[in-house]
């Protein structure tokens, strides 16, 4: 959750989302980035041997769940045509799960990918009617989630919400954002059920 307004449309619409995602027999865990110290990536290249951030704050306690959840749903309110600082601050601090080849950066991949990759839902919402007063917000989200190995299945992107609780009588939006939670969801299944089925040929032919 990339908004501070816990009662806000972001964390109403990312909700929205995870429980729909539960309902399907999805285990979930909800994250408002507020209320985390995360610092800034300084660039000090501290963690391209282990892939760890050497910054010592609350994103310490993030990345294990990173690492562990299959998928992650994350939302933004748009910010002069981008997303929160607290979102800025998260995807900058990833960094440390991208690698580089030694003697060639143009030559890198993040280990989400290396390890078999994993799903997106991304959410995005603007005051403004227009999505070109959204500005990068929803793209500012999808093409770093893309570059650490996630597959964006979905994308929301919700305008015209300034209010609190104002999405709440968006049937529309609201609809769309429980078939983004619900597709995310069966996505799981299928990998799942994709994984038994080739570990079953792979027994198969040993």
């Amino acid at each position: 959750m990339g908004s501070k307004r816990k009662n806000g449309n972001t964390s109403f619409l990312v909700q929205r989302a995870v429980e729909t995602a539960k309902e399907e027999g999805i285990e979930t865990e909800v994250i408002f980035l507020g209320e985390y110290s995360i610092a800034d990536c300084n660039g000090c290249e501290g963690c391209k041997d282990n892939y760890k951030c050497v910054v010592n704050d609350d994103m310490q306690k993030i990345y294990p769940r990173l690492l562990e959840a299959d998928a992650i749903i994350l939302g933004s309110p748009t910010y002069f045509y981008n997303v929160s600082a607290d979102v800025k601050a998260f995807i900058d601090r990833c960094y440390c799960f991208e690698m580089f080849a030694a003697d060639d950066r143009s030559v890198w991949m993040g280990i989400h990918e290396a390890l078999g990759g994993k799903y997106a839902v991304v959410i995005a919402v603007c005051e403004q009617y227009s999505e070109e007063d959204m500005g990068y917000t929803a793209e500012g989200m999808t093409k770093p989630l893309e570059a650490l190995g996630y597959r964006v299945i979905d994308t929301v992107k919700a305008l015209g919400l300034f209010k609190e609780g104002e999405v709440l009588k968006d049937e529309k939006i609201l609809d769309q954002t429980a078939k983004a939670g619900k597709r995310l969801a069966k996505t799981l299944k299928l990998r799942k059920e994709v994984e038994r089925k080739m570990n079953s040929v792979i027994l198969s032919k040993t």
